[in-house]
């Protein structure tokens, strides 16, 4: 079957949307202020590239909340931010969102948003703890080939050229998404672009 491919944060949505979700639970529920710190020096080396075990820590706060609930109303308030190009009366084909964000967390926005099929990181809502690896880099195709054999993508859609470029590469098309806008590229152009920022 055929699909269209889309990346989620910064590609649909203008934002690293699991790190505005943390700052939207310690701000709707101030008492996770007490664990600030930690989350911050976990939030801060996860972004370093210390380790996936550092981003299930940032989110052990969802052990003193409901978190499917807050994603939920996350999205509720959020929705608004998300770009034209994901709506699906803009889109011609099926869709696939393949993110490193975690799964429960995009589960809401993405199935209001008629999304076939959500590969992401999964992490346990109650916990924080990531089952398995990060949905990023190499793990994303590894994922989409495992949940999806057979199936072909027509248009890829992503704001990250390196990390993506695995991804990029099962496309048919390729578009580099800024702010919502697209431009099309052909493989080799993201191939020299992603060597460059590497």
């Amino acid at each position: 079957m055929k699909y269209d491919l889309y990346d989620f944060d910064k590609t649909v949505y203008p934002f690293d949307s699991e790190t505005v979700f943390i700052f939207y639970c310690l701000l709707h529920r101030p008492y996770l202020l007490l664990m600030g710190p930690w989350l911050l020096l976990n939030l801060i080396l996860f972004f370093l590239g210390c380790g996936d075990s550092f981003k299930g820590r940032c989110f052990s706060f969802l052990r003193f909340v409901d978190g499917e609930r807050l994603a939920a109303r996350f999205w509720q308030a959020e929705e608004k931010r998300i770009y034209p190009i994901f709506r699906p009366e803009n889109r011609a084909r099926p869709i696939v969102v393949c993110s490193a964000s975690p799964e429960f967390f995009l589960r809401p926005i993405c199935d209001k948003y008629e999304v076939s099929h959500l590969i992401a990181t999964p992490m346990d809502p109650k916990t924080g703890r990531i089952r398995g690896r990060n949905c990023k880099d190499v793990q994303k195709p590894l994922r989409l080939r495992e949940a999806l054999p057979d199936a072909q993508f027509v248009n890829v859609f992503s704001d990250d050229i390196p990390s993506d470029i695995h991804i990029f590469a099962m496309g048919e098309h390729c578009f580099y998404a800024k702010k919502g806008v697209l431009t099309e590229l052909p493989f080799e152009e993201l191939q020299r672009r992603a060597s460059k920022q590497k």
